[in-house]
């Protein structure tokens, strides 16, 4: 896997998706190459789109050891997520650190063209936020959202006179801890956690470009 050699901002890349499966909610892989004139030998980058689950880190691994072999792959992510589960999201992050890998807060549209792709600010929301930190290198396009709120989960609702069938539950107090200790290990400053635990999470505070610099979590460029 090369390392990473993208220049930013990027801005169009040439080449068809080759997808990974995955079930319609899961967060999706696809391989993008990018450069003109090479067709196939075109040096390629990964494309991560959609929800964190469960299965998001081994999918992942799986798909970077199905094409690493290529000698194609260059160590960038390409990272477009509403967020997901924490948990995973932390075990994703140790896999993005262990191979390497830069990630970058974008997105992969089409062009005017059949064969044209696009690469354009995205979002990195909630647990999203926490995948990202694991990252050897971490970007965020200057038009990219990066987003956090407080941590929580659906459970059942035991009480017979509960209104709804699910009732919200936040992360416990260890949970909080062992998300401080991650980010720490990440290089990244444990304020963003406290800050993230302090939003509502029915809303999401977009973290500015002085708080990325300042929790040191992503820079504007490769």
């Amino acid at each position: 896997m090369t390392r990473p050699t993208l220049i930013l901002p990027l801005v169009m890349l040439c080449a068809a998706f080759a997808a990974g499966s995955a079930a319609a909610t899961d967060m999706r892989f696809s391989l993008v190459g990018y450069g003109q004139g090479c067709g196939a030998k075109c040096p390629q980058v990964i494309a991560a789109e959609g929800e964190i689950t469960a299965k998001t880190p081994q999918a992942f691994t799986d798909f970077v050891g199905a094409h690493i072999q290529s000698g194609q792959l260059h160590s960038i992510v390409l990272i477009n997520s509403p967020g997901g589960r924490v948990v995973a999201a932390m075990e994703w992050g140790r896999a993005l650190r262990k191979l390497g890998m830069a990630a970058v807060v974008a997105k992969v549209v089409p062009g005017a063209k059949k064969a044209d792709l696009w690469v354009i600010p995205g979002r990195c929301y909630s647990a999203c936020v926490y995948a990202l930190m694991g990252a050897k290198k971490r970007v965020a396009l200057p038009q990219s959202r990066v987003g956090i709120h407080r941590m929580f989960m659906y459970e059942a609702s035991m009480s017979p006179d509960a209104r709804e069938p699910r009732e919200r539950v936040f992360a416990a107090e260890p949970l909080v801890a062992r998300l401080s200790e991650y980010a720490q290990m990440m290089g990244v400053s444990t304020d963003l956690v406290r800050k993230a635990e302090s939003i509502n999470p029915d809303q999401i505070h977009i973290v500015s470009a002085a708080e990325l610099r300042r929790w040191k979590l992503a820079g504007p460029k490769l």
